[in-house]
């Protein structure tokens, strides 16, 4: 036998009993009701085990059938008047009492029941059923409000908090705070660390001390590039690292930030004390808010990016209106685009194997689209950037700006004078080969983001003179990243000057021509649609880059060398002697490179 005694040491002492446990995170247990001041001298005296059991309710028995007026999760007081002389059957009751998932039986003795028989002990003690007995001073009526008390005062303190904490919330929310102030709002609230991840883990909004930040950041629960282990870390209570064992690891609590069916990512908190459901209960709340943010934010970012796609797309169309409005108008929107500029088109590569998801393709969009401005802005102040449809347009002027300390020095030819375009400020243009230098070190940065993106191509269009060519510039940069990845492959950064002959055979407006070109050279081997036409097409094509060198050719292929003699004999038969007409050659080839624009 044991005897329970209230314990007022340890951590929340200033804190009643049961508010102490609620802060620890423990359930209301019957353990936990006998250190109360209502049940000082209740010793258990058999079933000490099932000490654990939650009680949420108090009843008293003072019939013999008392089964049809007992709950799950009671504590069940009696004097054992009902059942005086009829010691055996309170040993039968208590099977039916487990069964009906009571929390206990705790007896008064000596007024009644001079002592419990041991049989009833040994029964106890097999189902793990506690069995206590009360001082004869105990008041029921005490013990029923003691221990319901301690039951709901949490539960109304949990509710106080959470209306705190949530008006708090709201009105942030209300003022337009950010996810950076929600934080803030859970760190003034308690939690010494919180932090806002997206759906893949990169965190975007964080509170706490610099200390305490970083020593979060360091845990397990962060991969080494500094994101959140999602996958890992399921929303709900985490103590330590799973499966390691550790108990040095500060408890944490991960909620998911959702809104209908929209993942938004993920609020943490972390706390060297012990956190409760409770604290769950908050933390879930607080993610609502979190999700509000993030809606209203997005859908302010998606008005503001709508009207500025609408104005790029007029831009490009070349229905802005004079170029002099459209610098006017594009500077009120943060852009600057006066003078000479170069158009920019950034487009992810379609995903190998299985088609990417709706949803998964547009989440990649966004998060490429928001990657890139970020980089421009640092390296190429006053450039517009949209992300419109699956491409992400930038368009930047191409002088480098004195002051602006662009990191992407000025480089000109000794022999040539800085250019002093209208607009242009004095300051001295891009080479192209610095504009590229530029475009790649954003593109650089992107990858390095942590954004999680597949791989995307780049087309960089030709300097044009004003904001009047970017209809012509677009449409350079369009044939750059689609020509570029086509012969390139995938992640390309290709300028529109360096597409040798495409370049040429992009500018050829009429289509038709070409398609006659490329039936006329081909004859039979222009046909798409034949697996043989398009056997041999990539057969002539290896010939022809390898300059007729048959061996080369043969081992490129994989081809035994007179397997590629024979195939030269059938080609020669379809096209003509080109072997030995170097104009056969060169029109066979800009017939082939038509053919690969077709599929670009």
């Amino acid at each position: 036998m044991v005897t329970l005694a209230n314990d007022g040491g340890g951590s929340g002492e200033n804190l009643p009993n049961a508010e102490r446990g609620f802060e620890n995170g423990s359930r209301m247990t019957l353990g936990r009701a006998l250190e109360l001041d209502c049940l000082v001298g209740a010793t258990v005296v058999a079933g000490r085990r099932g000490l654990d059991h939650e009680v949420t309710r108090v009843n008293v028995m003072e019939v013999p059938d008392i089964l049809p007026w007992v709950q799950p999760d009671e504590l069940l007081l009696t004097t054992g008047y009902a059942l005086r002389h009829d010691l055996g059957y309170l040993t039968e009751l208590l099977p039916q009492l487990k069964a009906h998932g009571l929390a206990g039986l705790a007896i008064k003795l000596r007024r009644y029941i001079g002592e419990l028989p041991q049989e009833m002990l040994d029964e106890a003690d097999r189902l793990d059923f506690p069995l206590v007995t009360l001082p004869e001073s105990a008041a029921f009526d005490d013990i029923i409000y003691g221990v319901l008390s301690s039951v709901f005062n949490p539960r109304m303190s949990m509710l106080e908090r959470a209306e705190a904490m949530l008006r708090s919330l709201v009105d942030v929310v209300l003022r337009g705070g950010d996810l950076e102030e929600v934080c803030r709002r859970l760190v003034d609230h308690g939690y010494p660390v919180a932090v806002v991840t997206t759906p893949e883990g990169e965190v975007i909004a964080q509170a706490g001390d610099d200390q305490a930040l970083a020593a979060a950041r360091a845990l397990p629960c962060f991969d080494r590039a500094g994101r959140f282990k999602v996958a890992e870390e399921l929303p709900g209570l985490r103590r330590g690292r799973a499966g390691s064992g550790r108990g040095d690891d500060p408890t944490r609590l991960v909620a998911r930030i959702s809104a209908g069916a929209l993942d938004h990512g993920r609020l943490i908190v972390f706390a060297p004390r012990p956190l409760s459901p409770v604290d769950l209960h908050l933390i879930e709340r607080s993610a609502e808010a979190a999700a509000l943010v993030i809606t209203k934010n997005r859908a302010v970012v998606a008005v503001e990016s709508k009207y500025r796609a609408d104005f790029l797309r007029n831009a490009l169309d070349g229905t802005a209106g004079p170029a002099e409005l459209v610098v006017r108008h594009a500077k009120s929107l943060g852009w600057e685009l006066g003078g000479s500029v170069v158009l920019v088109i950034a487009e992810l590569d379609p995903a190998d194997g299985d088609p990417v998801a709706v949803d998964q393709q547009l989440r990649q969009q966004e998060r490429l689209a928001a990657a890139w401005a970020q980089w421009m802005r640092v390296r190429s102040p006053g450039a517009a950037v949209v992300g419109r449809g699956h491409e992400v347009i930038s368009i930047l002027r191409a002088v480098a700006p004195s002051a602006a300390g662009d990191a992407a020095a000025p480089e000109k030819p000794a022999q040539e004078k800085p250019a002093r375009e209208e607009g242009d400020k004095g300051d001295p243009a891009r080479s192209p080969e610095a504009l590229a230098r530029l475009v790649r070190e954003v593109a650089a940065g992107v990858r390095r983001s942590g954004a999680k993106l597949p791989a995307f191509s780049i087309g960089i269009s030709r300097v044009v003179s004003s904001v009047d060519d970017l209809p012509q510039a677009y449409e350079q940069a369009r044939t750059a990243v689609s020509v570029g990845r086509l012969v390139q492959g995938g992640q390309a950064l290709v300028p529109f000057d360096a597409l040798g002959v495409f370049r040429l055979l992009s500018l050829i407006g009429d289509s038709r021509e070409l398609d006659a070109f490329v039936a006329e050279t081909l004859g039979e081997l222009a046909d798409e649609r034949s697996a043989d036409a398009a056997d041999l097409r990539e057969t002539l094509a290896a010939l022809l880059d390898n300059n007729l060198n048959v061996a080369e050719t043969a081992r490129q292929l994989h081809f035994h060398y007179n397997t590629l003699r024979y195939r030269i004999g059938k080609l020669e038969q379809l096209l003509g002697p080109f072997t030995t007409d170097p104009n056969a050659r060169l029109s066979l080839s800009l017939a082939l490179r038509v053919v690969q624009m077709r599929r670009a």
